[in-house]
């Protein structure tokens, strides 16, 4: 299972918000580049990237910091907040990022996002997030009333072939995460499912991959000292051996 530690930018820093609640913000570091070069020599493959300013704004905000990530580690990156159109999603692609995020344009811009789903393929990955079960957007701004499997579900069919899903309740809350929801989203979906939210020790992860999960996102556990990057890519790896 892959490891996915997190950086979200909200003013050029690093922070993690509590259950995406932008009033409460913890500012963990001023640099994201240095910050994904730290990752990148613990080990890790992949990077999970989120401007929560573009969340906001509904277009990317922190591009130069973006841009400086990408120069500093030779890491896969995946990023987050604010592509809602084909052309911002381009532009991103641009610049060095791996594969882009899709949330709020799920719902938003629905032939849209099918459309990039089709014709970008493995470089485009549907976020969705979820507060108690429905998906939310615009930041975790928006409630909707749709319900996030069942969007899970019709995205495979228009060619989505990857997803992220977070629980809002559970992150950056350092509660474990919705075992019981990820393991609906892998049984339901042929696609594989990355877990995001509530990550708080090695045995989470082991939990994730047993539920079915292709990966987990993980920021608020490392930030704190939960566990070590290494100590959680070793146990990974020593479990597959």
């Amino acid at each position: 299972m892959l490891i996915l530690p997190a950086i979200d930018i909200l003013g050029g820093k690093c922070v993690r918000l509590t259950h995406g609640d932008y009033d409460r913000t913890s500012v963990y570091g001023d640099d994201p580049a240095e910050q994904a070069k730290e990752f990148e020599d613990a080990g890790a493959e992949w990077l999970h990237v989120v401007d929560l300013d573009g969340a906001k704004e509904g277009k990317p905000v922190n591009v130069d910091a973006v841009r400086r990530i990408r120069a500093s580690t030779g890491m896969k990156i995946e990023l987050g907040g604010g592509i809602r159109s084909r052309s911002t999603a381009l532009e991103v692609l641009e610049i060095g990022v791996d594969r882009v995020i899709l949330g709020s344009a799920l719902l938003s811009s629905p032939d849209e996002a099918a459309g990039l789903f089709q014709d970008l393929g493995d470089q485009v990955v549907a976020g969705i997030d979820m507060r108690d079960g429905m998906a939310a957007a615009h930041g975790w701004l928006t409630d909707s009333k749709v319900d996030g499997l069942e969007l899970a579900k019709e995205l495979e069919k228009n060619g989505c072939r990857r997803v992220i899903a977070t629980d809002i309740a559970t992150d950056g809350a350092m509660s474990g995460p919705n075992l019981e929801m990820i393991r609906r989203f892998a049984a339901s979906l042929k696609m594989p499912v990355i877990a995001s939210g509530g990550v708080t020790s090695i045995q989470d992860l082991r939990d994730l991959a047993s539920a079915g999960a292709e990966g987990a996102i993980v920021g608020k556990a490392l930030y704190e000292d939960a566990f070590s990057l290494e100590q959680a890519l070793r146990d990974l790896i020593e479990a597959t051996d």
